[in-house]
C-alpha cells in the first residue's frame, strides 16, 4: 500500500511539474523594444536644383533662374516631402502576420527584412504581440509546418520590436515564411508570408 502511494505522489509531482512548465508562460507576458541598428541602409535623396554661378548674370537672370529652379523643386515637392518625412528604409521583404487564432496560440505585427550597410540583413518585428507559450522561436521556413526552416533564436519577448540577424546564406525567396514556433511541442503560433 506504501509503494502504491509513493507512486501516487511521485506521478502528481511529474504530472504537477510538467503542467506548471506548459502553462506558466501563458501566465506571464515580456515586453522589449529594441530599436533599429543604425547601420541600415538607407536611400540617399537627392538634390535636383542645380545650383549655377552667379558669375556673370545680371540680377534679373538670376531671379529668374532662382524661381525657375523654386517651380522645378514644387512640381516634386509631394515626392521629396515624402521621401524626407520616411525613414527611407530600404526593405527586401516584408509581411503582416496571421496568428493561429484558437484561443492559445496567436501571434500579430509586422515582420520586415531590413539591410545593413556591412551587407547582412536583419529580421525586424515590429508592433509584435503573440501569446506566450513555453519554447517559442523566429524561423525562417518554406511552409508553416516549419518542414524546412532556419532558426533565428529564441523569441526575445511575446511583445514589441525586435530584431534578428538573418545568415547570410538564407535564401528569402525560398525560406519566406516567418513563424513563431513552439519547439518543444511542435506548434504554430503565428506566421508572416514575407513579399519582396
Amino acid at each position: 500500500m506504501k509503494t502504491t502511494s509513493i507512486i501516487a505522489i511521485l506521478a502528481v509531482i511529474v504530472l504537477g511539474g510538467i503542467s506548471a512548465y506548459t502553462i506558466s508562460p501563458y501566465l506571464t507576458n515580456s515586453t522589449i523594444d529594441e530599436a533599429l541598428p543604425e547601420n541600415i541602409i538607407t536611400k540617399k535623396l537627392s538634390d535636383d536644383s542645380n545650383t549655377s554661378s552667379n558669375l556673370g548674370m545680371t540680377k534679373q537672370e538670376d531671379e529668374k533662374t532662382m524661381m525657375m529652379e523654386e517651380e522645378a523643386m514644387m512640381k516634386d515637392q509631394d515626392k521629396t516631402i515624402a521621401e524626407k518625412e520616411m525613414t527611407n528604409l530600404m526593405m527586401f521583404y516584408n509581411g503582416d502576420f496571421v496568428g493561429v487564432n484558437d484561443g492559445i496560440h496567436n501571434a500579430e505585427g509586422k515582420a520586415k527584412v531590413i539591410p545593413l550597410d556591412d551587407g547582412t540583413s536583419i529580421l525586424r518585428l515590429e508592433d509584435f504581440e503573440s501569446t506566450n507559450g513555453p519554447d517559442l522561436y523566429v524561423y525562417l521556413s518554406t511552409d508553416e509546418k516549419a518542414s524546412d526552416y532556419v532558426n533565428l533564436g529564441r523569441l526575445k519577448a511575446n511583445s514589441g520590436n525586435q530584431n534578428y540577424e538573418i545568415p547570410e546564406d538564407v535564401n528569402l525567396s525560398k525560406h519566406k515564411n516567418v513563424l513563431i514556433w513552439c519547439k518543444a511541442f511542435g506548434v504554430l503560433f503565428g506566421s508572416a508570408e514575407l513579399h519582396p
